[in-house]
């Protein structure tokens, strides 16, 4: 083991969620409910704790809208929707007069009242088996703990306080916590809780903030004024590195800049394997701020436009002209190259009118995305004909999202067809050979491709749950997220199966999933056979340096042991192993 300054080197693993290596003091905080000094109080003072207990819920709530219209303006609506729940828990006058009233009866300071109160709730939420409802239970510790804050003038508000370098660790980095940060002097966050599809990481991605979470003993083994090294690819934590590590790591982190500079010179060379197969290769987005970065990244177009964030705006549901203003702009931005725009893949539970009183048992299984958008026809049709009518770029397509029955397709595209007919009417130009396709993400729409195919014009597989419903695996749920496995032997059949049915009807296949922006699965899909990859923009250098390093007919042969291996574990091993021999320096970027 090594050393530094007399003490020991310790190497702490956790998930990298957004890569960068950082070496900088640590920060701990620690806001901890268990540690508050219960007290009594007079009878005359009990007015004073409750106007103690009044400032401190106002400010909260100034300082969660704040924080709300700070995301909205810095990332996007959709992630500002997180402080919602923070508000309304904030608002809550069950709970706020349940801490009064307490104050009153048991003639004690506020601080002790609040956390039982708010514990009681949070606990009952938490053995909910409703995700969503259980999933509240977290916003009202997180709301907790920054009245706590807001009342003795402690705990996470200092985050936006930190003046030096440095990086924050802490038990759980909640998103209000993320956007307290003092983005000036923050190089980068550790925290015991979180997977990588948790908020907190998506908003550390959009942040380009090197983080690790999942590292229970981050705290413990962590002191305030510790140097640490955070690998935020590979999710390794050094608290007290030797100097051997730091120079590894210096070392290391220059290299890594090499290759992202020789990575930038393909940028504008074709996406070819090095026996001449062409992959094109397209960008996934859910902002027009994100449009500059298609191109930068080296991808040619956008196989994946969400359009989600549009629908999800405090100021309403986004009539045609906005959708079309949304939708010109994408389609010039990327001309010639094709922009793919994705109908509506939200939930009911999502929407902006939707009805409060109604809450799904299971939204992700429920009343969403195509199901939603059938059942809403005025909502669909404003869609589709904005759409239409920004069609007339001729590089603007549409695909139909969770489809998972023939009806479902042939109703949409007697609605399109409905639109086409009255734009017509109107003499309002749109392209009328429009090409249409259905994501393919559902188990049912994969084993009755062949049914819907001939009524689409390529279908793109959302490979995200296409592996979730496949395996039965809520890859959020930090219990069973080892066994959500993309190179699970029935998700690769399915995506042969499907490859299949593209090439017997002339339709294009493509992957927009996670699979396609991940390095060393993207030999399998090329020779699985799939036509088009769509990848996350930062990504496309990665997908790209590996496509035009494979040879097609390698590729082939991997997908055919793939197709005979035994487990996901063989396939896997498959994969690095070609990567390791192709492209070794990708492997780097990688946990």
């Amino acid at each position: 083991m090594s050393h530094t300054a007399a003490k020991d080197e310790v190497v702490l693993k956790g998930t990298g969620v957004c890569p960068g290596i950082v070496v900088a003091r640590a920060r701990v905080f620690l806001p901890d409910a268990n540690q508050i000094k219960t007290r009594s109080i007079t009878e005359e003072e009990v007015k004073y704790e409750r106007t103690r207990f009044q400032q401190a819920m106002e400010e909260t709530r100034r300082q969660l809208q704040h924080i709300r219209e700070r995301v909205s303006e810095v990332l996007d609506e959709q992630h500002a929707q997180i402080f919602d729940a923070h508000l309304l828990v904030a608002e809550d006058h069950v709970l706020i007069e349940d801490v009064e009233q307490a104050i009153e009866a048991e003639r004690l300071n506020v601080e002790p009242l609040l956390v039982r109160v708010a514990e009681k709730y949070a606990d009952a939420l938490a053995g909910i088996e409703d995700k969503i409802l259980s999933e509240r239970a977290a916003d009202i510790r997180d709301v907790m703990r920054r009245i706590l804050s807001n009342l003795s003038n402690d705990g996470s508000e200092q985050l936006c306080t930190i003046d030096q370098p440095g990086i924050v660790v802490s038990k759980d980095m909640l998103p209000s916590d993320m956007m307290s940060l003092n983005m000036t002097h923050v190089q980068g966050f550790i925290s015991e809780l979180g997977s990588v599809s948790s908020h907190t990481a998506i908003m550390a991605r959009a942040m380009n903030l090197p983080a690790v979470v999942g590292l229970r003993q981050a705290t413990a083994a962590i002191q305030s004024g510790d140097l640490i090294l955070i690998d935020g690819s590979k999710g390794y934590v050094y608290v007290h590195p030797s100097e051997e590590r730091l120079a590894a790591y210096r070392k290391r982190a220059e290299d890594q800049q090499v290759i992202l500079r020789e990575l930038d010179t393909l940028r504008d060379k074709p996406s070819e394997t090095r026996d001449g197969h062409h992959i094109p290769l397209t960008a996934n987005i859910e902002l027009l701020e994100e449009l500059d970065g298609v191109d930068a990244g080296g991808a040619k177009g956008i196989g994946l436009y969400r359009t989600e964030f549009l629908f999800i705006s405090e100021s309403g549901l986004p009539d045609e002209h906005c959708q079309l203003a949304a939708y010109n702009q994408a389609a010039i931005s990327q001309a010639p190259a094709p922009v793919v725009i994705r109908t509506l893949d939200l939930g009911a539970d999502k929407m902006i009118d939707r009805d409060e009183g109604h809450r799904e048992a299971n939204p992700f299984l429920g009343h969403r995305a195509i199901r939603l958008c059938l059942a809403r026809p005025d909502l669909f049709t404003t869609q589709l004909r904005a759409i239409l009518r920004a069609s007339v770029h001729e590089n603007v397509c549409l695909m139909y999202p969770m489809v998972s029955s023939l009806e479902e397709v042939l109703e949409a595209n007697q609605l399109l067809h409905d639109c086409m007919e009255d734009l017509a009417a109107k003499q309002i130009p749109f392209n009328r050979d429009i090409q249409i396709g259905t994501m393919i993400e559902v188990p049912a729409a994969a084993l009755i491709a062949d049914q819907i195919a001939p009524h689409v014009d390529f279908f793109s597989i959302g490979t995200n749950d296409l592996i979730q419903y496949t395996v039965a695996v809520d890859r959020d749920n930090e219990d069973v997220a080892h066994l959500y496995q993309p190179t699970h032997i029935a998700v690769i059949r399915l995506i042969k199966q499907l490859v299949s049915v593209c090439r017997r009807f002339g339709i294009r296949s493509t992957v927009c999933g996670q699979m396609a922006s991940t390095p060393h699965l993207v030999p399998l899909l090329v020779g699985l056979g799939v036509d088009e990859l769509s990848v996350s923009p930062k990504q496309a250098p990665f997908i790209k340096d590996v496509i035009r390093k494979l040879y097609y007919t390698e590729a082939v042969d991997l997908a055919e042991k793939a197709l005979q291996a035994q487990s996901a574990k063989e396939v896997e091993a498959h994969c690095i192993d070609m990567i390791r021999e192709i492209a070794p320096e990708v492997l780097d970027f990688i946990d």
